[in-house]
């Protein structure tokens, strides 16, 4: 799990994070199309119908698993946060600062926020697919008007002016996703059996109806990272089977193409977050169930396999997100050299701060196991990483390393500081005294993304 990093040399590193029972039991798998890694990210957490879903700043994941217990997996330190029991398949959605869900249970739209573990609720009888506008002060949601139907509104997260954006005389709605840039939401109708997809311009509520594909069967609607496409799966048909065409349209259904083939009846469909490839699913055998990533570029439409094994139900590419220009640090002192978001700034020739983190070098003269080295740092009697922080065993170039993450009651005068302590190549003479060991001390959104890339000079 260590090599899961979100930026390298300041570009955001992008994964797709899929629900397969590959190691026995249904869990979250990532996927790094970059260079192929993957990996089981839980254990015995999964569900069938487990769909994970990003936060906006990558750092979490959220997914319904065993037991229909919502689970908040934080990427960084690999803890995971269980914060409710709701209906499977029930919409999860990030807040824009990636601090708080929005989804309904019990004609109840929640907001909970994982930071603190609190939550309050807007009541909303027969509400479904609540999720937030880019503002992160409206939600937009799906509910029933007073003639039964269907229809699309939009709510201040503190409960007030509610208004309603479509005036539909059918229904029901399915898959109500809001564009990006919350200008559109799309909707599929009328079910199942015949699914057609909408979009709707929520300045306002004009719709317009995709053409879809042969069969006005189309599922999973997704939305183009800019908000101007939709890609979907069509079920189609060919003497002695069903298939799916994976098709692309604009938001107001006037270019309509297929970019890709898959052998399932219906698979889940989703952007790359530079909106230049589409992950779905394949290799489904006679009982209907996929076993194969695929990832197909949209401008060259050449399908690439990519993961086999069990089967596989969900998938979603995580956010992406802007470069962060880097600047580098290094000390002949300490021997060591990495890089640092640039807007940074020293404090000392050891201490650089920014709004968003920090970092401090030094290094350690014991010549202890690094288990003792790391134990004696995380379980210093004044408790700065909390009272029971987790030590996670590494490598770095090649030598023996610890990360040192804080437990929930770390002092906050702390700053969410966590640690990385490396083995020397060879002890490193500091003024009269050799040091076997470096550690480096950041805070917990940045010690995994420097200690990555650190090099002993």
């Amino acid at each position: 799990m260590l090599a899961l990093q979100t930026v390298s040399h300041g570009i955001v590193q992008v994964w797709i994070a899929y629900t397969s029972n590959r190691g026995g039991s249904f869990d979250i798998w990532l996927y790094r199309p970059r260079d192929g890694f993957d990996f089981q990210l839980t254990q015995g957490l999964g569900a069938e119908f487990s769909v994970p879903y990003w936060s906006p700043d990558r750092r979490s994941i959220a997914f319904i698993g065993i037991g229909n217990v919502v689970h908040v997996l934080d990427t960084v330190s690999f803890t995971v946060a269980r914060i409710d029991q709701i209906e499977p398949y029930t919409l999860l959605d990030w807040s824009p600062d990636s601090r708080s869900l929005a989804y309904v249970k019990n004609d109840r739209i929640v907001i909970y926020d994982t930071a603190s573990h609190r939550s309050y609720s807007i009541p909303e009888t027969g509400a479904t697919d609540a999720q937030w506008f880019p503002s992160g002060m409206e939600l937009l949601f799906a509910s029933p008007d007073s003639g039964g139907v269907t229809q699309l509104y939009r709510i201040r997260t503190d409960g007030t002016e509610r208004r309603q954006i479509t005036h539909l005389t059918d229904g029901p709605l399915h898959d109500v996703r809001i564009s990006p840039d919350g200008t559109f939401a799309l909707y599929t109708s009328p079910g199942a059996s015949i699914s057609l997809i909408s979009t709707v311009d929520l300045a306002n509520g004009t719709i317009y109806a995709l053409e879809g594909g042969p069969l006005a069967k189309n599922y999973f609607p997704a939305w183009s990272p800019d908000s101007k496409s939709i890609a979907y799966s069509a079920t189609a048909y060919s003497e002695p089977n069903y298939y799916s065409l994976i098709q692309i349209d604009s938001r107001t259904g006037q270019d309509q193409r297929t970019v890709a083939v898959s052998n399932c009846f219906a698979t889940p469909v989703d952007w790359s977050p530079d909106g230049a490839k589409i992950a779905y699913l394949s290799g489904c055998t006679v009982e209907e169930f996929a076993s194969q990533l695929w990832i197909v570029d949209i401008r060259e439409q050449m399908p690439m396999h990519v993961v086999s094994g069990g089967r596989i139900t969900a998938l979603q590419w995580s956010p992406g997100g802007r470069k962060v220009p880097k600047s580098m640090f290094t000390s002949l002192v300490y021997r060591v050299s990495f890089p640092y978001p640039a807007n940074w700034r020293p404090v000392s020739e050891e201490r650089y701060e920014g709004v968003d983190g920090f970092f401090q070098v030094s290094a350690i003269s014991s010549g202890d196991r690094i288990a003792d080295v790391c134990s004696s740092e995380a379980f210093h009697p004044l408790m700065p990483y909390g009272s029971s922080p987790r030590i996670v065993p590494a490598m770095i170039q090649n030598q023996e390393a610890c990360f040192i993450y804080p437990s929930a009651d770390q002092p906050t005068e702390m700053n969410n500081q966590a640690a990385l302590i490396v083995r020397y190549p060879s002890p490193v003479q500091i003024g009269d005294m050799f040091y076997a060991y470096f550690i480096l001390w950041a805070d917990v959104n940045h010690i995994r993304q420097i200690g990555a890339r650190l090099s002993f000079i």
